[in-house]
C-alpha cells in the first residue's frame, strides 16, 4: 500500500512539473519575442526586421502548443511520455528560432542550454545525454545546411557562409552543448541519488515513528508525555480508557488535572534520576469524564531529545481503584472476623438486660398517667431501647451475614416494590418527587430478592435524607455494553465531600445528614456478595449518583 501511494505522488508530482514546464515554455516565448522586438528597435539592420518577422510564427506555435499542451495534461496520464515528446519538440523549435534569427550568428543557440537542463530534470541522466547530443546533431545540421546552400537560409548574411570562422564556431557550440549535457546528467544522477536516499530515509523515519506509536498505543498502562511546563502532549489509548477522555480534549491542557499538584513530586523524581535510582510511585484521586473517583498510581520520568536535553516528562499511571478497593475489603474481611466471634455474646448480653429493662419500664408506665413527666421519660427510654435493638440487629446482619439464597428473578420488581413502599414512608414530603426508568421486558439476574430489596431501601432512604427540603429521586434500570446489569440512583440533595464518599461504605461512617449507622455497610456487603460493584458520584450542593452493578442472567 506504501509504495502504491508513494507512486501516485510521484506521478502527480510529475504532472505539477510538466505544468510549470508548460508554463516557463510560454514565458521564455513571450522573452525571445521581446528580444527580438527590441533588437529591431536598436536599428541594426534591414536583416533583423527579417528576423522579428520570423519568431512570429514561432511564437503562435508556441502558444498553439502549449493549449494542446494543457489539454493532453488534463485528459492522459502518461505524462512521462508527454514530457519526452515536449522536449523533442523544443529542440525543433529552438532549431527553427535558431534559423529564422541568423543561423551561425544567431543569439538565440542558448535556448538548448534550456532544453538540456529541462531534459535532466524530466528524463534523468540518460535523457540528458541523449538531448545534448540531439541539440548537436539539430544545430550543425541547420548551420552547414544554410551555410552550404542545401537549405536557402531564412535571413541571408554574407558572414553565414561556410568558412573556417564558422566552422569553428559551430565546433565551439557544440561542445558547450555536450559539456552542458555532461554536467546536467552528472547533476541529475547526484539529485536521483540524494532522492532516494531521502526517501530511504523518510520510510525508515516513517517506520520507525509507526512502531514507536504502536508500542506507545499497546502499553496498557496510562502514558502521558508533556512539555516542561507540564502541559500535556500525547495521551495514549489506555490513559484515554482509563481516564474517559480524549486526547483532543486534554492536549494542552495541564497534567495537574488527573495528577494534582506536580511540582514536588517532579522534583523528587528529577533527583531520582539524576542519581540514578528507581523513580518513586506516588498516587491521587481522578475524577473521570463521567465524574467516577478512581484512585491512580503514577511515576514520572524525564523526556530527553537527541541532544540529550530535558525536554519534558513522561508520566506512566495505572488504575488501582479496584486493587485498593480489594485491599479495603481484605482488610474489612479480617476486621468482619475478628468480630464475628464475639458478636453472638455481645449480642446475647446486651439484648438479654435490654429486654429485663424493657420490660420492667413497661410495667412501670402502666401505673402512671400518660400525660405525666415520669411517663414521658419511661417513653423516651422504650424509644431508644428500640433503636439500640435496631443497631445490635443491624451490626449482627453485618458481621455474621446470613447466607444468599439465589434465584432467578425479574430484577424490576424488587425496584418496583420499593418504590411503592417509598410512597407510602413517612419520611416522603410533599416536595419529594419519586421517578422510575425501568425497561419495558423482564430483565433477569441471578440473586437474592429480599437482599436486593434491602439494598434498594437503604440507597433510597438515605437520598431522602439528603433532601429534607424536597427534591427529585430517580431510579434507572438498564444494561451496559458488556452485558453487565445497572441500576442508578440520582437524587438531588446536599451531595458529599470527596472525603465523605472515600469512607461512605464503612461502618458508623458519617453521611451529610448527621445520621450513624450500618445500612451502606451492608449495602456494600450485599452487592459485592453477589459479584457484582457500586460506585459514587457526588459534589456538594450538586446531588449525588451511585450505580450499582450485577452480573446479567446471561
Amino acid at each position: 500500500m506504501g509504495a502504491l501511494e508513494q507512486k501516485s505522488e510521484g506521478a502527480l508530482a510529475l504532472r505539477k512539473r510538466i505544468g510549470w514546464l508548460i508554463v516557463g515554455r510560454l514565458v521564455a516565448a513571450v522573452l525571445f519575442l521581446l528580444a527580438a522586438a527590441l533588437w529591431t528597435h536598436g536599428g541594426i539592420s534591414a536583416l533583423a526586421r527579417v528576423a522579428l518577422s520570423g519568431t512570429w510564427p514561432i511564437f503562435v506555435t508556441v502558444v498553439v502548443l502549449s493549449l494542446a499542451y494543457i489539454l493532453a495534461l488534463r485528459f492522459f496520464t502518461r505524462w512521462q511520455l508527454q514530457a519526452s515528446i515536449q522536449l523533442l519538440i523544443d529542440v525543433l523549435l529552438v532549431t527553427w528560432l535558431v534559423w529564422a534569427t541568423g543561423d551561425i550568428s544567431s543569439p538565440y543557440a542558448a535556448a538548448y542550454i534550456l532544453v538540456i537542463s529541462a531534459a535532466s530534470i524530466f528524463l534523468g541522466p540518460r535523457g540528458a545525454l541523449v538531448t545534448s547530443v540531439g541539440c548537436v546533431a539539430a544545430f550543425t545540421f541547420i548551420t552547414l545546411a544554410t551555410a552550404s546552400g542545401w537549405i536557402p537560409p531564412y535571413a541571408h548574411d554574407p558572414e553565414n557562409a561556410l568558412t573556417a570562422k564558422a566552422v569553428q564556431a559551430i565546433g565551439i557550440n557544440d561542445i558547450a552543448f555536450l559539456v552542458v549535457g555532461l554536467l546536467a546528467a552528472r547533476l541529475a544522477e547526484r539529485q536521483a541519488r540524494s532522492d532516494v536516499q531521502l526517501i530511504e530515509a523518510t520510510q525508515s523515519l516513517a517506520t520507525l515513528r509507526a512502531l514507536h506509536e504502536r508500542i506507545v498505543e499497546s502499553i496498557r498502562s496510562g502514558v502521558v508525555t508533556t512539555d516542561l511546563q507540564g502541559r500535556i502532549f500525547t495521551f495514549n489509548a489506555a490513559a484515554e480508557e482509563i481516564t474517559g477522555y480524549k486526547a483532543s480534549e486534554v492536549r494542552g491542557q495541564g497534567a495537574s488535572i488527573f495528577f494534582g499538584e506536580l511540582k514536588e513530586r517532579i522534583e523528587q523524581s528529577m533527583i531520582a534520576a539524576k542519581a540514578g535510582e528507581q523513580s518513586p510511585r506516588f498516587e491521587s484521586y481522578c475524577l473521570t469524564s463521567d465524574g467516577l473517583r478512581l484512585r491512580l498510581g503514577y511515576s514520572i520520568f524525564p523526556l530527553f531529545s537527541e541532544k540529550g536535553e530535558n525536554t519534558g516528562l513522561v508520566i506512566t499511571f495505572q488504575d488501582l481503584t479496584e486493587v485498593r478497593a480489594l485491599e479495603e475489603a481484605a482488610r474489612r474481611q479480617d476486621r468482619l472476623a475478628a468480630v464475628g466471634r464475639v458478636a453472638a455474646g455481645i449480642a446475647h448480653e446486651i439484648r438479654n438486660p435490654l429486654a429485663s429493662m424493657r420490660g420492667s419500664i413497661q410495667v412501670l408506665r402502666s401505673d402512671l398517667d400518660a400525660d405525666s413527666s415520669q411517663a414521658q421519660l419511661m417513653e423516651i427510654i422504650l424509644r431508644e431501647s428500640d433503636r439500640l435493638n435496631q443497631i445490635i440487629a443491624d451490626f449482627l446482619t453485618y458481621a455474621r451475614p446470613r447466607n444468599t439464597q439465589l434465584a432467578l428473578i425479574d430484577l424490576r420488581q424488587p425496584l418496583q416494590e420499593t418504590f411503592t413502599l417509598l410512597r407510602h414512608s413517612p419520611e416522603i414530603r410533599d416536595g419529594h418527587i419519586l421517578e422510575e426508568d425501568l425497561p419495558g421486558e423482564a430483565v433477569m439476574v441471578s440473586a437474592d430478592a429480599s437482599q436486593l430489596k434491602q439494598v434498594f431501601w437503604n440507597l433510597s432512604r438515605n437520598a431522602l435524607q439528603a433532601m429534607p427540603e424536597g427534591g427529585k429521586l430517580r431510579a434507572e434500570l438498564g444494561r451496559t455494553t458488556t452485558g453487565r446489569l445497572r441500576i442508578t440512583f440520582k437524587d438531588t440533595g446536599a451531595g458529599m465531600t470527596p472525603e465523605q464518599v472515600e469512607h461512605l461504605f464503612e461502618p458508623f461512617s458519617s453521611s451529610t445528614t448527621g445520621g450513624t449507622g450500618l445500612g451502606l455497610s451492608i449495602v456494600y456487603q450485599i452487592v459485592r456478595d453477589h459479584g457484582g460493584t457500586i460506585n459514587v458520584r457526588s459534589r456538594e450542593g450538586q446531588g449525588t449518583t451511585i450505580t450499582v452493578e450485577l452480573p446479567g442472567a446471561g
